[in-house]
């Protein structure tokens, strides 16, 4: 059934749009508004509040403010304190999960996911407050005793993506709070809504005022150059685009932040010639399109067995025929809008290169024409070497598959990018599974299986993909400085 209800009206009657600091919604100093669109329709929804530089170092003032208490307050309480957001955002599922398909136009059923996937974050986090440990022994010399002890890093500003508004979030300010670190968080301004919720239920939940900023800004530039500039800062998040992680990096170097760096992705995926077909068409299908392919970690170059490929993308073009595309919000929709007219561009950009290049379409490879930021899912065969498809990330529903006949050629296919984020594998040949967790260079890989992102999982990349992991109990140590004393003894 479709909803009666238009989107703005759908909105919680709660959702705060100002600036958070220190614990106050504000309209910030200019009073300027940014409108949030709908990608479904185009339409504005919301405006929020336009943050100017002098608000970006008034939230850096709260943070710092509020640190020592907040490193100070003890691991149990900090944890209780993410429980209880963890709960409250569950609780309120429906809530977050409509507005995050109004906000940035994923399917109702994969926003619910969402919600799983990113409360998840404030459970872990919430278990790995009161397990920060260090350790204690006798030097080598035996002439005194070592103590290695964990500290919180300090204020820490933490930039999240528009794919994926509620997961991102909570998968910094998760471990960042779990660790005694003050945060201001600077979401995207495509959608920026669902942050803006999750913050006010974390101010409901006990966060003390000044611990969590929000900062919103149609210049994030101009709010993020100050803060990095700014010696207070001590730690930079950042989820984004390899260009801008690298003029982050750059700017972050004088002071020398700590950083984590999750940036661009162009995912393999390789289906040998004893794959089992219909499970490989099953995990492209989620590997592909989840989140309308808008995933740093969504498959981007499909490298098929010549023997199997005609079997594969047969299956998979009948799949993506039964595809629903439409409004989030609507029963059955499979495949929802793309952020803007920006990525429908450029994704019918790649797509034509593609055809230009020697390849053919089995399924889709068109805009479609109605309101709002629609592309067809797409499926592509014969992609060629040289192809821009091969080279960048694509961002959008569109599969490509390219052939090899040997392992040594598919890997150095599917090692052939500037990327390491993420690789899928298919293939029942167990010794050869073991031989691509060696050989592909990602930092994560699936292996015959479509999904893998987990809170109780190491997240990130290696190469131009980034820095540190999220999640998991690496995910608090990016938060947290060592301290080594030695006392004589």
């Amino acid at each position: 059934m479709t909803q009666t209800l238009t989107p703005a009206q759908l909105l919680p009657a709660d959702l705060p749009t100002g600036l958070l600091i220190n614990g106050e919604w504000t309209a910030g100093s200019t009073g300027w508004t940014i409108p949030v669109l709908n990608p479904a329709t185009g339409e504005e929804i919301a405006t929020i509040a336009d943050a100017a530089p002098s608000d970006a170092v008034a939230a850096l003032d709260a943070a710092c403010a509020a640190g020592p208490a907040w490193a100070a307050t003890a691991p149990r309480q900090r944890g209780e304190i993410l429980r209880r957001a963890f709960d409250e955002v569950t609780r309120r599922k429906d809530d977050f999960a409509r507005l995050m398909t109004i906000e940035m136009g994923k399917p109702l059923a994969e926003a619910y996911g969402e919600v799983t996937y990113g409360a998840e974050f404030l459970r872990w986090f919430s278990e790995e407050a009161v397990r920060i440990n260090g350790r204690y022994g006798s030097n080598p010399e035996g002439t005194g005793r070592m103590v290695v002890s964990k500290r919180p890093v300090g204020p820490a500003y933490l930039i999240t993506p528009w794919n994926f508004p509620l997961a991102m979030a909570t998968r910094k300010i998760g471990p960042a709070l779990a660790a005694g670190c003050p945060v201001i968080v600077k979401p995207a301004t495509n959608t920026p809504l669902t942050t803006l919720l999750l913050a006010q239920v974390m101010i409901e939940c006990g966060v003390p005022a000044g611990v969590v900023n929000v900062i919103t800004s149609s210049s994030a530039s101009s709010i993020t150059k100050p803060l990095l500039a700014d010696p207070r800062l001590r730690k930079l998040s950042f989820t984004g685009s390899t260009p801008v992680g690298v003029r982050l990096l750059a700017d972050a170097a004088p002071n020398v932040l700590k950083t984590s760096m999750e940036l661009g992705g162009n995912a393999p995926f390789l289906v040998f010639e004893d794959a089992d077909i219909d499970a490989a068409v099953t995990g492209a299908m989620t590997a592909k399109f989840r989140n309308i392919g808008q995933a740093c970690t969504a498959a981007n170059r499909f490298i098929v067995h010549a023997s199997v490929s005609d079997e594969f993308v047969a299956k998979v073009t009948a799949r993506v025929q039964e595809m629903k595309v439409g409004n989030g919000l609507d029963e059955g929709v499979t495949i929802g809008p793309l952020i803007d007219g920006g990525a429908v561009d450029s994704t019918n950009e790649l797509v034509a290169d593609a055809l230009s290049n020697g390849a053919s379409v089995t399924v889709g490879g068109n805009r479609i024409e109605r309101p709002g930021f629609f592309y067809a899912p797409t499926v592509l065969r014969d992609v060629q070497p040289g192809t821009r498809l091969l080279k960048e990330e694509i961002f959008g529903p569109v599969l490509g598959v390219s052939t090899f006949e040997t392992e040594d050629e598919a890997v150095a296919m599917a090692n052939d990018t500037e990327y390491g984020l993420m690789s899928y594998a298919y293939t029942r040949d167990l010794a050869r599974g073991h031989r691509l967790i060696d050989s592909l260079e990602t930092g994560m890989m699936a292996l015959n299986t479509g999904l893998v992102s987990n809170a109780a999982a190491p997240f990130g990349g290696v190469k131009a993909s980034g820095l540190g992991r999220e999640g998991s109990v690496e995910g608090i140590e990016e938060y947290l400085e060592t301290k080594y004393t030695l006392i004589p003894v």
